[in-house]
């Protein structure tokens, strides 16, 4: 975490006693992440053949350069997530200030990993008005935010944006930390999702996995459950956010052309 005058923080996560200045605690929490959780997560999805889709700040690519080649070498994407953990973008920040951020993510992205992202996954879900129409203008083909469907759609923007939906209620963080939900019941919780979008075809399941909490020691182990539960569904296609985009877009360019 890192702090910025515009900086505007998820209220979640703010400290209600107003003790901690600088905030440590809280830093070295999700720096553990960093450290020692992601190589667990690695870990995991390799055993299972899964690739997944990071969402990365522009801090953090700029500080940890062995994290993104880890991820790439695995054939794993890179998604823009906003420039710093406590900096959501809000409606309070002004149309320059937003554009600003958003070239600025997309200069160190490129820079860090050799190609233009293509995909914003805003921290903390956090966004302005205008933000959809501002990432839509910069090149971005897809966000991975809006938690309000089950199947990819077009956002009403110019140029058209894809919205991947994300399934929110089994985000590690949303899950375990805030709403208290027991680690042992997140393979079950996931099981059940999966067969039930699996059911109805053509459904999505973007699930948010944060290496600082589901990278512990005691909790990594119910990932792996969760994922070896899941792995053989029946027309499951597991793969990156960027290719469920993708694959939208095309049929939805088959269907027009009819």
């Amino acid at each position: 975490m890192e702090s910025t005058p515009d900086g505007y923080v998820d209220p979640r996560f703010r400290d209600p006693y107003g003790k901690f200045e600088p905030d440590y605690r809280t830093h070295t929490w999700r720096e553990y992440g960093s450290r020692i959780g992601i190589f667990r997560l690695f870990e995991v999805l390799d055993r299972h053949g899964l690739t997944a889709t990071l969402a990365l700040n522009a801090s953090a690519a700029a500080r940890y350069p062995a994290l993104i080649d880890e991820a790439l070498s695995r054939g794993w994407e890179i998604a823009a997530h906003g420039e710093v953990a406590d900096a959501m973008v809000t409606s309070r920040m002004s149309a320059d200030k937003e554009s600003a951020l958003i070239r600025r993510c997309i200069d160190v992205l490129e820079a860090a990993t050799g190609s233009r992202p293509k995909g914003w996954i805003a921290q903390d879900f956090g966004e302005s008005t205008r933000s959809i129409g501002l990432l839509a203008q910069a090149g971005f083909e897809w966000v991975a935010h809006w938690p309000n469907d089950d199947q990819p759609y077009w956002m009403t923007s110019s140029p058209p944006i894809v919205s991947v939906p994300q399934l929110s209620e089994l985000d590690d963080v949303e899950c375990l930390w805030h709403r208290r939900v027991p680690t042992p019941r997140w393979p079950a919780m996931l099981e059940e999702a999966v067969n039930v979008l699996a059911g109805e075809a053509g459904r999505v399941a973007v699930i948010g996995l944060h290496p600082w909490l589901f990278g512990m020691p005691h909790r990594i182990r119910y990932l792996d459950e969760g994922l070896g539960r899941i792995i053989q569904t029946k027309g499951l296609w597991a793969t990156r956010v960027g290719e469920i985009a993708a694959h939208f877009r095309s049929r939805q360019a088959k269907e027009d052309e009819l």
